[in-house]
């Protein structure tokens, strides 16, 4: 044994070849942890003192190579300041050039993820063979960063600056195929003769075959390009990548001015390059809410998982309800491999159904993600049915049909009539009360709400809603169906609106109070859209359509009286007692074109500001910070009112939902990390002065107010 460590052992293995191998001791996936890279410099330490070395191999011991650096460690680096970031990273650069500059030559065998500093460790090898099964990539941008230990240097001059590029500011995870068309590796094998593969390129190598001298040379000096190249490469790049990113994402865009500046130098002035960029970028609020929403989403991930640990069986489900959102979660389901019924008393809704899965399935064999005939094997996973006669067998039910409480109680008291004791039902509402659909149901421990957002195939959320019956048996199954369908489940209490709606129409509550007091609501949208939300409110009510807002609003009102009950007339009982609903009928806030794709465009709509002139009283001199104010409390104040009342356990699980499932700006962390940025005492200052007045819907609770004198966050530990 040439080095032994809880992370990484060297040994040799062939007499004159060493294999330096990633195996955390105790852990599932290998991370550059600060100890473990600690441990790679002392493996290279011994490796430099071994004699009679021909050639390194790098390998892992796990089905994953390295996933990345240890995220949890980022929040404690980001508060030591930008001298203590470069400083950091020359360190690691150092660990990584010995590597690179080792006497013999050196191959990586990666065998599965190879993530930032992951696959930033596989490029400090002469070569690379790569699994078949594997991916590469460097995600760091999409954590407000620049990879920061050597990604920027060694890449494009790997593979060119314009691939490097589209792997780096995307952020994007490479198949092996990709890889070795780009030039990122040498070889692509089957995982069983990685190992075999990586000894015959050391082999090919120390023959000469292979000249390694060259490589490394190309690695360690400048680019080649010349000045025109150049500009035609980064400033192309650059414009492109601006534009896609927006403003409140610097990091791609500052990855490509990375590359460019250190295009001219050498390995060690261009890595000193790097490190500078990320520090700065490290210190920005962006990067530290990003690596947030990161650790958040583990831990949102990691609580579905524990849940799906208790689950039974689900491997034939059904719904009930067909039309665009049954076809929806039938295409969902089917689509990654769960049989699915889907049950209508109407034939011409099944049909309806069948038709939104083919388009689903159609546009995946459009963008080359299906074939032909894979879309063809997956629809026989949707199997159509008017009668409770297949029924036998289902694990379990989502009853999708209209969200009126009589009937969907009646369809649910009908079903569990016609399954096995065993099986659960769920219930897609989005307001409806699932204490209140239990009072039907002879087994309600075997039911729960499964509310999914619309449009099913892109919304990741699924919000789980357990009622005061309902077992842990029946959350565990629904939470393990909604991950198998690919979705990221978030279990809540029963309540008005459960979490996302209950927090979100605060929001249109704040929306409707500023068009009262003569705020422009195209203002208002562009306020809030550069705010970083991906649409402004009256365009969102748009989406979602008048009726089912003023329906969600009477729920809301009933459920919080004193909150969001109102006794006037709002902007948006004006656009529905008008018959504009929205997209649905081509007429809201806005009037609605089709594109070119036959998508819906809107335009401005010369009749919307008579109309909302009975609602509207005098003109608005409310500055943008004070649209942003008057938006952002109430959404804030009813997620803190959330956590308190226990219908979320998380102030993690609180930020994801509303992240996942109606677009707060992820850059922004989510409510209440956008409460922690502010500081608690200055929201409560900020509610305050609102809540005099605008109302209750504004004010903050005894607890957030003992919060601001206790000068606590709701991310403490950070």
């Amino acid at each position: 044994m040439i080095y032994q460590g809880n992370a990484i052992t060297v040994a040799r293995d062939d007499g004159d070849i060493a294999t330096l191998t990633f195996d955390a001791r105790g852990e599932s996936v290998n991370t550059l942890s600060g100890a473990t890279v600690t441990e790679l410099g002392e493996a290279v330490d011994a490796l430099k003192a071994e004699t009679g070395l021909k050639g390194l191999v790098l390998a892992s011991n796990k089905e994953a190579f390295i996933v990345g650096a240890d995220i949890t460690e980022f929040h404690g680096f980001f508060d030591k300041g930008e001298d203590y970031l470069v400083e950091m990273n020359l360190r690691v650069h150092d660990i990584f050039n010995a590597i690179e500059d080792l006497p013999f030559p050196t191959v990586a065998a990666i065998n599965g993820l190879a993530l930032g500093g992951g696959c930033e460790v596989t490029l400090t090898a002469d070569f690379r063979v790569m699994a078949d099964s594997a991916k590469i990539g460097l995600p760091e941008t999409q954590l407000g960063i620049v990879p920061g230990w050597g990604g920027c240097v060694r890449l494009p001059r790997l593979m060119g600056a314009d691939n490097a590029i589209e792997w780096i500011a995307g952020g994007t995870q490479n198949r092996a195929d990709a890889a070795l068309k780009n030039g990122a590796v040498d070889a692509v094998v089957p995982v069983d003769e990685l190992a075999a593969a990586a000894h015959t390129l050391i082999q090919r190598a120390s023959r000469g075959e292979l000249d390694v001298a060259s490589r490394r040379a190309e690695k360690t000096g400048p680019l080649k390009l010349n000045a025109i190249e150049q500009m035609m490469v980064f400033e192309t790049s650059k414009g492109f990548v601006a534009g896609k990113a927006g403003p409140h994402y610097p990091a791609p865009v500052e990855a490509i001015n990375v590359i460019q500046k250190g295009a001219g130098e050498t390995r060690e002035r261009a890595q000193q390059i790097e490190a500078q960029s990320f520090a700065k970028l490290a210190l920005n609020d962006v990067a530290f809410n990003l690596v947030g929403l990161f650790m958040n989403d583990q831990a949102v991930k990691k609580r579905a998982g524990s849940y799906a640990k208790q689950a039974g069986d689900v491997a034939h489900t059904a719904v009930l309800g067909a039309g665009i959102m049954g076809g929806g979660i039938a295409y969902q389901s089917a689509s990654k491999g769960t049989p699915i019924l889907m049950k209508d008393i109407k034939a011409d809704a099944v049909e309806l159904g069948l038709q939104e899965a083919r388009k689903l399935f159609g546009k995946q064999v459009e963008r080359n993600k299906l074939t032909a005939a894979q879309m063809a094997e997956k629809l026989t996973n949707i199997r159509p049915t008017l009668s409770y006669g297949d029924f036998d067998g289902v694990d379990l039910v989502v009853e999708a049909v209209v969200e009126n409480p009589k009937v969907k109680g009646a369809v649910l008291a009908e079903v569990e009539g016609q399954v096995d004791d065993g099986t659960i039902l769920t219930s897609n509402t989005s307001t409806i009360s699932i204490n209140r659909l239990a009072q039907n149901l002879k087994r309600p421990e075997n039911f729960c709400g499964m509310h999914f957002f619309n449009p099913v195939h892109r919304m990741p959320l699924v919000e789980v809603i357990r009622g005061e019956a309902t077992s842990d048996a029946a959350v565990a199954a629904t939470v393990a169906y909604a991950r198998a369908m690919g979705k990221t489940p978030i279990v809540v209490n029963d309540c008005p609106g459960f979490l996302v709606n209950r927090v979100l129409f605060p929001y249109f509550g704040g929306f409707s109070q500023l068009v009262e007091q003569g705020a422009d609501f195209q203002h208002v949208d562009k306020v809030m859209e550069k705010f970083g939300w991906p649409m402004g409110p009256a365009y969102l009510l748009d989406v979602v359509g008048m009726d089912t807002a003023v329906h969600a609003n009477e729920v809301m009102a009933e459920g919080f009286p004193e909150r969001m009950a109102r006794d006037s007339k709002t902007a948006i009982q004006v656009m529905y007692d008008n018959d504009r609903l929205g997209q649905k009928n081509a007429k809201g806030f806005y009037a609605y074109e089709q594109d070119k794709k036959g998508k819906p465009q809107k335009v401005s709509d010369d009749q919307v500001p008579a109309l909302l002139s009975e609602v509207v009283q005098g003109q608005s001199t409310l500055s943008d910070e004070d649209i942003i104010a008057r938006m952002m409390v109430p959404l804030c104040m009813e997620t803190v009112r959330c956590l308190e009342d226990g219908i979320v356990d998380s102030p993690a699980e609180a930020d994801m939902a509303l992240i996942y499932g109606i677009g707060f700006p992820p850059f922004r962390g989510g409510a209440l990390r956008y409460i922690d940025a502010m500081g608690v005492a200055e929201f409560v200052r900020l509610a305050n002065s609102l809540a005099d007045e605008l109302g209750p819907l504004y004010a903050p609770t005894d607890k957030l107010r003992q919060m601001a004198q206790e000068n606590a966050r709701f991310y403490a530990a950070e």
